[in-house]
């Protein structure tokens, strides 16, 4: 069962037009500590704004601690690292990539978490890399996605994951376990009403907590179930909370990747489109921009944002992080900007169109959709999940 915590303030950010402020603001108010983590730190216009708040932070005193994927922030190590740790930012890479064409089984563990916390007192959780949002496509439109700020009880966990992760990075890099006490302890006094909990995923004690988050709340829906996700590639466990929802009357309704920074799972994810579309299920494909949410609302009450996919490599191998919310103002306005972004850039798909679609990209599809199978069993899963 998800463990809420009641008391705490959440505000929605969508995209970076929202987060990337904030976070800055943040940062430049900080006084003694700071953690940060980022699957992706690109060297662009906003990865530099938020590279030059950590070094002045650094340098008034205050003891930052990074933590970059070695996968997605393959060029942070190149160029931006550097640049930070002679001011004193604290760099640490999780599992950095030192030959770009090995095939290792652990390669596929990364480190895919968006997370921060200032001074104890305010966190950040979401899907939003350190990247422009119009960086890396041709689309001038930004880059749909969300995160949230957090205030309250639950910097509590918040804070204790990302403290709990950096001694594991450091102690794998260095052979030994350091003695590096956090400076700040988190302030978990009531900020506001919101009923939330925070919900990871590892390879270790919590290696199915937010898929079993998502089906627990999506076994107890009534009305709605709507879920925006970049890559969604289900198990059959999923795939049949969904069907049983739609069968017991429940408008279920995904909104999906039209435009794809990663074509072979967009199209393995089309291969399963004729399953969902035979069950009642909605389907709509965003065109507007690159869809990169990972975001669902159930019932107009509960709610999660984070930096977890439904597919594989979120659920069965990376480390990921989302806030569930219980709150029915805070689902409220996130339905309703889902319900936005699907009536200005979306379109519904429907049995009749997948049929309409030449052989070549079913085809396509169902290759995509046997490579994808094959990846995850190379990687030693497979089976129901």
């Amino acid at each position: 069962m998800t463990e809420f915590l009641p008391g705490n303030a959440i505000t929605l950010l969508a995209n970076g037009g929202d987060f990337f402020p904030a976070l800055q603001e943040a940062i430049d108010g900080a006084q003694k500590e700071i953690f940060l983590e980022t699957y992706i730190f690109e060297n662009d216009a906003t990865g530099s704004l938020i590279a030059a708040a950590l070094r002045r932070a650094a340098v008034r005193g205050v003891a930052v601690r990074l933590l970059v994927d070695g996968f997605g922030g393959r060029e942070f190590v190149r160029t931006l690292m550097s640049e930070l740790i002679p001011d004193g930012v604290g760099v640490m890479i999780y599992r950095r990539e030192l030959r770009t064409l090995a095939l290792r089984r652990h390669r596929l563990r990364r480190m895919h978490r968006k997370l921060a916390v200032i001074d104890g007192a305010v966190a950040f959780v979401g899907g939003i890399n350190i990247i422009d949002d119009l960086q890396g496509g041709l689309l001038e439109r930004p880059r749909f996605d969300y995160a949230v700020r957090v205030e309250g009880p639950l910097l509590g966990p918040i804070l204790e994951s990302m403290h709990r992760l950096w001694r594991l990075v450091s102690w794998a890099r260095l052979g030994r376990r350091l003695h590096d006490p956090l400076l700040v302890p988190a302030k978990t006094e009531p900020a506001g009403t919101v009923r939330a909990a925070f919900v990871t995923r590892d390879n270790l004690r919590r290696r199915r907590d937010i898929e079993d988050a998502y089906l627990e709340a999506i076994d107890s829906a009534r009305t709605e179930v709507l879920i925006a996700c970049a890559y969604f590639f289900p198990g059959r466990r999923f795939r049949q909370a969904l069907v049983d929802a739609a069968e017991r009357g429940v408008r279920v309704s995904l909104l999906l990747q039209g435009v794809s920074d990663h074509p072979m799972l967009c199209h393995a994810t089309r291969a399963l489109y004729p399953f969902f579309l035979g069950r009642g299920i909605r389907l709509f494909e965003y065109h507007h921009s690159h869809l990169h949410a990972k975001v669902a609302v159930v019932d107009r009450r509960w709610a999660t944002v984070g930096s977890s996919n439904i597919d594989p490599f979120s659920l069965l191998l990376a480390r990921e992080a989302n806030v569930v919310i219980d709150d029915v103002l805070f689902a409220t306005e996130l339905d309703a900007s889902l319900q936005r972004a699907i009536a200005s850039g979306a379109r519904e798909l429907r049995r009749e169109d997948w049929r309409r679609l030449p052989m070549l990209r079913r085809v396509t599809s169902w290759i995509s959709y046997q490579l994808v199978r094959l990846a995850i069993g190379v990687a030693g899963y497979g089976g129901k999940h």
